[in-house]
């Protein structure tokens, strides 16, 4: 019998607590849902430029379901690969052809192979077979697994730890009560939330500086940029996931709801922030992820680590993650008039 009433007042216990009921039975629905359409998207079509005389090789390209942009120039070719809107640029120098890949994307990289390789036969010159000189603007052909995913990773658990630490901590100063007595001083709403935001960012800094240090210079993520950027980026996804994560747990009972939170608000993101090939997600897919602060961080991250790039390249994605956590700020002050009104 004893055992019994335990049983029933757990059972109760899930059937009161709504949200609890339906994490438990949609969240995996949801998470399911976007693997299937991660890992079983559209095979990734390779974006080949040709300059000069390779032009001849655009229709044996495109019967092998590549997409081919011409350019007038060499020079022209280059810059589109630079910029990251085509995989490969080939060019041929009398009966010598030359394949520059980008090089940062290895589901790109053996896209481009995989063509070439079948297109092979087909590449012939004074009856002998184009044997193609392979080189990478970004990488190389030995670039590791944990060199292209490092950079996306490092965004990933910056986000998702200070996500969860700083909802917690933040859930926590309710139910102990202290922001309540907070709340009962005259002290404004937004100076509360800036407080706590300047007290949980300074931790922020010192995990970011961690996070970013022990990636690069002990597992030797590949870094051919400034870390002055990869800390800058770190930082702002850093305060992006503070200010949503005390945001979010304005909304939570206790801790248990605030990790419910994790499967629809960081799962979804880590699968849209680049980790796997957007262009291969349906269109309305991809234009969730643009909504999300994970991607520009990933992205930058990207540019700087593998890419090279500088402010120019990052700049967009700077303000972005700026404007989301001042966004998650503003409704943070809003979150509190439940607490008390003004």
């Amino acid at each position: 019998m004893r055992i019994k009433a335990i049983t029933l007042r757990i059972l109760q216990q899930f059937i009161h607590d709504k949200r609890t009921m339906a994490l438990m039975f949609l969240a995996p629905l949801l998470v399911l849902s976007l693997m299937s359409l991660v890992f079983n998207g559209k095979t990734y079509v390779p974006k080949f430029g040709v300059s000069g005389q390779a032009t001849i090789l655009s229709a044996t390209l495109e019967k092998h379901d590549a997409e081919v942009m011409a350019y007038t120039t060499m020079e022209l070719g280059q810059t589109a690969l630079k910029e990251s809107k085509i995989d490969a640029l080939i060019t041929m120098n009398g009966t010598a052809m030359q394949v520059e890949l980008e090089g940062s994307n290895p589901t790109a990289n053996r896209a481009v192979m995989l063509v070439l390789g079948q297109s092979s036969q087909n590449l012939l010159s004074s009856e002998k077979q184009v044997q193609p000189e392979i080189s990478y603007l970004y990488g190389s052909a030995d670039m590791k697994t944990i060199d292209r995913f490092g950079p996306i990773m490092i965004g990933v658990f910056v986000f998702f730890f200070v996500f969860l630490i700083a909802g917690v901590s933040f859930l926590r100063e309710r139910t102990t009560g202290t922001l309540e007595r907070l709340l009962s001083t005259p002290l404004k709403r937004w100076e509360i939330v800036l407080g706590y935001v300047c007290g949980f960012g300074i931790f922020t800094v010192l995990q970011a500086l961690l996070i970013s240090w022990y990636s690069i210079q002990v597992l030797g993520i590949i870094m051919t940029g400034s870390f002055g950027y990869v800390m800058l980026m770190t930082l702002l996804l850093s305060m992006a996931a503070l200010t949503l994560g005390t945001l979010l747990s304005a909304f939570a009972a206790n801790e248990l709801q605030m990790i419910q939170f994790i499967p629809l608000i960081i799962v979804p993101q880590i699968f849209l922030s680049g980790l796997f090939p957007l262009d291969t997600l349906p269109l309305w897919l991809q234009r969730v992820g643009l909504a999300t602060p994970l991607y520009y961080g990933a992205e930058a991250l990207m540019n700087i680590m593998i890419r090279g790039k500088g402010w120019s390249a990052i700049a967009l994605d700077v303000y972005v993650l700026i404007g989301f956590s001042l966004l998650f700020m503003l409704l943070n002050v809003w979150a509190l008039r439940k607490h008390r009104k003004m």
